[in-house]
């Protein structure tokens, strides 16, 4: 439970300590240079070595950088690990850390520890990142003042000093971050933080939706949703949890009041009751308990006995069912937060989107460039196809997540004309669109190696009043550090095409145009 602050960190907490940041990621070096700075030594270690800045920062806080294989040579004489959430669990590293007993745990983590105002927290498989910045204007306009981070922006520990227990943290938190809040390894003498043994949750705590998502990196669909439920394991009756109960795993959760983790390999289901209050959200009027709905064209909140209309939905400038949904979970979160229905109108009015989200780059020649670069997931480019009443030219691909296409190629035969598969995952789309329904609109599939050869195709075959969707549903790193470099690379691509298109080579040109019908 965090709605209490539950303590200051001094540099007594982590004087004559030596913990091991494993990851030199942005969260890894925060961390580094935090624990740094309260008299802990410090080991960062990683596999490449950081650019020289970040070296020189840490260098002069007398870290200790290991560059290369992460062994079990660097656990020697460690009193914790600090793990980066791109690193993967199953290291080993990280099980010889487990085998003795040290504590595991992250940035975002050792900030929740610290924190003295109520965090809310966000997780899902889509809509993080959306629904967060809207929950976080709504308290801004609410009047709080409002921190934003953990899993976007800057990590929030170098912030902590600056918190009171009156403002309001908002926190979007992934399933590689949450895995490691639930009980942690500890000693009873131990200093702060490493005697925490048990689970931690935030005050307000959402799960948005689950559905299938990083199972290149998650062993099953179980240890995913273990993952996600971390976020409300841990609450106490005092605080809320808000679930999506139109969804098929949070809406069973919300119904019952219950979580339930599947079965996964051989091992029985786990079940365990929701310790905090539910508020739900969803599109029909809920028929008990409080909550959001759509009612006659206006967005609605049942809260604590009243029911406010909060504003209307054609006031809303987001596209896409999704984006609805995003704002009915905001709604409900920020109003367990503390935000007024007046806050909440103002934030969504004035909101126009996350960039990389249905992002509008260019209307060049009637034709209109869309970004949606976390599309990094079937489902999700299928929720952005969604969006759309027009002709779509589409720009899928890049490196799969072992998800299933099924889905997204049928609506991809009901909506787009034309599709242009990029990246490591061409083959797999091409796989994907193999078999032509009778009622496929789909007449052109075309491979290409990379965006910019994608994106040059997609001016070829476009027509005045068509959408060119960026809407991958792989992720980015056969090619980009991260999604939002490629919608970076994709904006800097259209905002070039137009005067660069005429002098591209006459090869290039030629390549662009050729495409591959069904055989």
């Amino acid at each position: 439970m965090l709605s209490v602050l539950l303590s200051w960190f001094t540099m007594t907490d982590f004087a004559s300590q030596t913990v091991l940041i494993v990851g030199l990621a942005r969260e890894g070096r925060v961390a580094a240079q935090w624990l740094a700075t309260r008299g802990a030594r410090v080991i960062a270690s990683d596999l490449r070595p950081p650019q020289e800045e970040v070296r020189d920062m840490l260098e002069a806080l007398d870290v200790e950088i290991v560059i290369g294989p992460q062994t079990e040579a660097l656990l020697r004489g460690v009193d914790a690990l600090v793990v980066s959430p791109g690193v993967p669990q199953d290291i080993p590293l990280l099980r010889s850390a487990r085998a003795r007993g040290l504590p595991l745990t992250t940035e975002p983590r050792l900030f929740a520890q610290g924190c003295p105002a109520p965090i809310v927290g966000i997780t899902g498989s889509s809509g993080k990142t959306t629904t967060t910045t809207l929950v976080a204007r709504m308290l801004e306009a609410s009047g709080y003042r409002t921190w934003l981070g953990g899993n976007m922006g800057q990590p929030l520990l170098s912030s902590l000093d600056d918190i009171r227990p009156e403002h309001r943290v908002v926190m979007e938190l992934s399933s590689f971050q949450l895995l490691y809040w639930h009980e942690t390894a500890a000693w009873p003498a131990a200093p702060r933080p490493w005697n925490d043994g048990g689970g931690l949750s935030p005050h307000v705590a959402a799960i948005l939706n689950l559905t299938p998502n990083h199972l290149d990196r998650h062993p099953s669909m179980a240890h995913y949703i273990a993952a996600k439920a971390n976020i409300l394991a841990f609450q106490s009756p005092t605080d809320w949890v808000i679930l999506n109960r139109e969804d098929a795993v949070t809406g069973a959760w919300a119904a019952n009041g219950r979580v339930t983790i599947p079965a996964d390999k051989g091992q029985t289901a786990l079940h365990f009751d929701i310790p905090g209050q539910t508020l739900t959200f969803g599109f029909r009027r809920p028929e008990r308990g409080e909550g959001t709905w759509l009612e006659d064209g206006w967005v609605m909140l049942r809260w604590q006995g009243q029911t406010h209309r909060v504003l209307p939905q054609d006031a809303i400038r987001l596209r896409g069912r999704h984006n609805l949904a995003n704002v009915l979970a905001a709604t409900a979160i920020a109003a367990a937060a503390g935000a007024t229905p007046s806050g909440m109108a103002e934030a969504v009015h004035s909101f126009w989107g996350v960039s990389h989200r249905l992002e509008e780059v260019a209307r060049q020649d009637g034709v209109l460039w869309i970004n949606d670069s976390i599309a990094t997931t079937p489902e999700r480019a299928l929720a952005a196809l969604r969006s759309f009443d027009e002709p779509i030219i589409l720009l899928a691909g890049g490196r799969d997540k072992h998800l299933p296409w099924d889905a997204w190629a049928e609506e991809v035969h009901r909506r787009v004309r034309v599709v242009i598969a990029f990246g490591e995952a061409r083959p797999i789309i091409q796989q994907a669109l193999r078999d032509r329904p009778p009622h496929s609109r789909l007449e052109h599939l075309l491979p290409v190696p990379d965006l910019p050869t994608a994106v040059v195709a997609a001016a070829r075959f476009a027509r005045p009043g068509e959408i060119i969707l960026l809407a991958p549903g792989g992720t980015s790193f056969d090619a980009y550090a991260d999604f939002a470099a490629r919608g970076q690379h994709f904006r800097e691509l259209v905002a070039a095409l137009k005067t660069d298109l005429s002098r591209r080579d006459a090869k290039t040109q030629k390549k662009a145009k050729i495409f591959s019908d069904f055989a």
